[in-house]
């Protein structure tokens, strides 16, 4: 099955305030309304909580925004996640990723060449943790030490949230086969 897996939403399968908040989302993003919305949507109270979870995490979390997208866009990159990287490369312009540093950051290596030629010491670290992360749900010590000396122990810990947070969204969009909205 290659198609979405649930039919457009209606009003009623998501309600009116998720159905309003859709609109207006997609108005601020010059889409049509997020189908990560009317999909998640569906799950009424759960959605608002996952919303406040989210937006706790990106944009309200502690990281620097040019952190937390490059993150982000290296979960979608090693998930696939069309999705996720379509809403998060606009993003991360904003939060001033170039346009070279987000076509490198989905490169099966990223860290390739010499070191500090594109990234800084701050973000192979990054990125060295959240592909740890996506390839063992775990952090061996070394690099667990090393987020903690950079970050602190509030920042580690939602580095970790952060990483496994979007590589659960990640999966639930596959599942669903939820379509990159388009633009308007």
């Amino acid at each position: 099955m290659s198609g979405p897996r649930l039919a457009p939403a209606t009003r009623r399968d998501v309600g009116t305030r998720v159905w309003v908040l859709a609109r207006l989302a997609g108005r601020v993003t010059g889409t049509e309304p997020p189908g990560v919305f009317l999909a998640l949507g569906r799950t009424r109270g759960l959605f608002w909580g996952w919303l406040h979870f989210a937006g706790r995490l990106m944009p309200g979390g502690r990281l620097p925004r040019r952190d937390t997208e490059l993150v982000i866009l290296r979960v979608a990159a090693v998930r696939r996640s069309a999705y996720e990287r379509a809403q998060h490369e606009r993003l991360a312009r904003r939060a001033g990723l170039t346009s070279d540093e987000i076509t490198a950051v989905a490169a099966s290596d990223p860290l390739a060449g010499e070191p500090g030629q594109r990234w800084s010491a701050r973000q192979r670290l990054l990125l060295e943790a959240t592909d740890e992360l996506l390839e063992t749900d775990d952090l061996g010590d070394t690099t667990w030490s090393a987020v903690q000396a950079e970050l602190g122990d509030r920042c580690a810990v939602e580095l970790v949230l952060l990483v496994t947070h979007y590589r659960m969204l990640a999966t639930t969009l596959a599942t669903l086969r939820v379509p990159v909205d388009r633009r308007r």
